[in-house]
């Protein structure tokens, strides 16, 4: 199965990636951290996206796209796999396509996480994270508050609130994801391939309903 997940800032694509990817068996493909490992590695993409992130640049698609075709061309991917954070607009998942038909691969299923907008603002701008970079933890000043205010409870550093959570910026951000990215329900859906699940609620709640509606034995 190769699964791609869609969903605003905020809607939890993460959280839903990682479980289902447990779940399944499956490779969880996040560009972000498919960017580190890249760049971990010294691969000819790695290589070439650190010289456009030291200098601050967004890695360009093309590169993007190499970095993909390592990754995927990999044997254990012919099982499946889930991606997460690309493609994030039409050229790159025509992109995408291309490189899919390449290695003779296609998409099963693309999940649209559906949110409201006032719930993932309230989800985002409430984010509070660890910036030790040995811990990362993550924390939510309702929804997961640690337990001493301001505080990680793993490591004791002071947590910080990132300038990409703060309410100005996420409301660029989602805007921006409703300009660039949800064009791409519209692409997949006339495939024939996306399926909407309700993204409100415990994760556990949303891992349910995600699991139902592919159909994964329980």
């Amino acid at each position: 199965m190769q699964i791609l997940f869609l969903g605003a800032p905020g809607a939890g694509k993460g959280t839903q990636c990682k479980k289902l990817a447990e779940k399944l068996g499956l490779p969880h493909l996040s560009s972000g951290d498919l960017l580190r490992e890249a760049v971990k590695q010294g691969t000819k993409a790695g290589v070439a996206a650190k010289s456009f992130m030291d200098k601050g640049i967004l890695v360009p698609d093309d590169v993007l796209i190499a970095m993909f075709r390592e990754f995927l061309s990999k044997p254990e991917m012919d099982k499946g796999f889930i991606l997460d954070g690309f493609p994030r607009n039409l050229p790159q998942a025509e992109s995408l396509s291309t490189l899919l038909t390449e290695l003779s691969k296609s998409l099963t299923v693309v999940i649209n996480l559906h949110t409201s907008e006032d719930l993932l603002v309230e989800r985002i701008t409430g984010r509070r994270t660890c910036p030790n970079k040995e811990c990362n933890a993550v924390y939510h000043v309702k929804f997961q508050a640690p337990k001493q205010l301001g505080v990680c409870d793993k490591c004791a550093t002071e947590l910080v609130h990132r300038s990409d959570d703060k309410p100005d910026v996420v409301k660029q951000r989602l805007t921006t994801y409703a300009e660039q990215t949800e064009p791409l329900i519209t692409y997949y859906g006339n495939q024939g391939i996306v399926k909407t699940v309700d993204g409100e609620g415990e994760p556990e709640e949303v891992f349910d309903r995600l699991v139902k509606t592919l159909k994964v034995p329980v």
